[in-house]
């Protein structure tokens, strides 16, 4: 009995062994990116010509699994599942360092699953000595937020008024807050619509209802949950005060309008002046040159014919 006992830990230790050497990562990147999965087996010095590598989707639901394979030192597409066609690359350089790692290109919503990666090394007998598991998930930056409010020419407060935010090109569906910045307090929704498009992306439009108050602060929040980001826009507007009533509206028009008409005014005036002293100058200068032009030849020569 003890040697089927024995034999039994040994292959319980062997399972566990295994189990742990599988590994699982979550690897994020944007839409249209190129996302690295990570396979990093610690042995080094490793001789390509002796293992064979398999990057597989680990649903076994999949009709095609295979997403690259390298046997004996060489890329084998035999398998390789079209959606993966000239999309896949090994890091050739770090092959024999234990580093498998597959850079995906140009990754899509399609790619977003669990990839497996398997390693099968051969040489007495060919035996898998390294399992990892990873996760891609996906995401894009949604667009700054644009937030819409109603335009309060009077005093409207306890009025029903309505605001809207509408963001877009982000992946996955967003969470959409609406808070009071005055208290912090969360509002809710009165409509929030979330339109797919065919790149795979998102666009989201909510809108809020709530009374007007003399001080309203209002925020729209967009959450990117996977990114960690969160894009926001805010909206302030401060109670009109009495003196901004419609008629102080009309009288301060009149009195622009008023202030406007003694403007040019005041220009017509100065222009008149500066036209009289012109005149005036032009008349001046006339006068003295005319009374030149009036003094007898003799009267100036008349020393010049006095007696010695």
């Amino acid at each position: 009995m003890e040697p089927r006992s024995c034999g039994f830990l040994l292959l319980l230790l062997h399972i566990l062994r295994a189990v742990i050497a599988l590994e699982e990562k979550i690897i994020f990147s944007k839409l249209g990116d190129n996302a690295t999965l990570s396979c990093i087996y610690q042995e080094r010095e490793l001789q390509l010509k002796n293992l064979r590598v398999y990057w597989q989707i680990a649903d076994d639901q999949e009709e095609c699994s295979v997403v690259h394979a390298l046997i004996s030192g060489q890329d084998n597409e035999s398998e390789q599942c079209v959606h993966f066609k000239n999309r896949t690359q090994l890091f050739w350089d770090k092959l024999e360092n234990g580093d498998f790692s597959l850079l995906l290109v140009n990754v899509s919503q399609s790619d977003e699953r669990t990839y497996k990666c398997v390693v099968l090394q051969k040489t007495e007998y060919t035996r898998v000595i390294h399992q990892a598991e990873v996760v891609l998930s996906l995401a894009a930056s949604y667009s700054q937020p644009i937030l819409s409010g109603p335009i309060r020419n009077s005093d409207s407060t306890g009025e029903e008024v309505t605001f809207s935010c509408r963001s877009g090109n982000g992946y996955p569906e967003p969470n959409v807050y609406w808070i009071n910045k005055t208290d912090n307090s969360h509002l809710l929704p009165s409509e929030l619509t979330i339109t797919p498009h065919t790149d795979g992306t998102y666009s989201v439009f909510s809108t809020l209802k709530v009374k007007a108050t003399s001080n309203m602060q209002i925020e729209c929040s967009i959450e990117n949950k996977i990114l960690q980001e969160n894009l926001s826009a805010n909206y302030t507007q401060q109670k009109q005060s009495n003196g901004s009533s419609p008629e102080s509206h009309k009288n301060l028009e009149k009195n622009g309008r008023g202030a406007q008409a003694a403007g040019i005014i005041s220009i017509v005036i100065l222009m008149g002046l500066l036209a009289v002293l012109t005149c005036w100058l032009w008349r001046r200068r006339s006068s003295k040159l005319a009374s030149y032009t009036d003094v007898p030849p003799n009267e100036d020569k008349g020393g010049l014919d006095s007696p010695v």
